[in-house]
């Protein structure tokens, strides 16, 4: 495996630092939601909190970027405002090994469209485990659980996988990140098309 380049890690700190703010401002999105749709409000919106690990992921192509990615904006997050303190990168780091199982089931080779749902979904199902016994889940009825658990990863699949990849691509398709592996494989596609 070739040794990190500084561009990755500043594509990576970028990316995470900027997510972080989004993370914080998703924050208030989650609690007009809450106020309307009761526990389930955050869980629409879920898989916004597992985005940044599955771009990273998706742009630079090494082990240990999704984690990485993840952690970092759950540091800058709490450094920026997050009122629920230090707790928070545990929760950063268990959301991004869920997108990194994912990853490194397909040794780290298959990144299209179907590897990055199912990384946001693994990041979603990570999540949730931790939220159950973090957050009290087990308070409330065992259908409203399992409502929560399906509608975050249906979310994680749709905003942290496709929406995503689609951000990534458009990224690509600027041209900022050509020396990237993103950039190669567009190409390849582009090639054989």
């Amino acid at each position: 495996m070739a040794s990190w380049k500084l561009r990755d890690i500043i594509v990576l700190s970028s990316l995470s630092v900027v997510f972080a703010v989004v993370y914080l401002l998703f924050l208030q999105v989650g609690n007009v939601l809450t106020g309307f749709m009761g526990p389930m409000g955050y869980e629409v919106i879920f898989g916004i909190w597992f985005i940044v690990s599955i771009i990273t992921a998706y742009i630079i192509r090494r082990p240990g970027v999704a984690l990485l990615s993840e952690t970092i904006a759950g540091i800058v997050e709490v450094l920026i405002g997050n009122t629920v303190g230090p707790i928070l990168i545990v929760s950063a780091i268990i959301q991004g090994l869920g997108a990194e199982v994912v990853f490194a089931a397909f040794r780290y080779r298959r990144y299209n469209l179907a590897v990055l749902m199912l990384a946001g979904m693994g990041a979603a199902v990570f999540s949730f485990i931790w939220g159950y016994f973090r957050s009290g889940f087990a308070a409330l009825s065992m259908d409203l659980v399992l409502a929560m658990l399906i509608v975050r990863i249906i979310s994680g699949a749709l905003l942290a996988g496709l929406l995503g990849k689609w951000i990534a691509d458009a990224l690509a398709s600027t041209g900022v990140l050509r020396s990237f592996p993103i950039a190669k494989t567009r190409s390849q596609s582009a090639y054989k098309a």
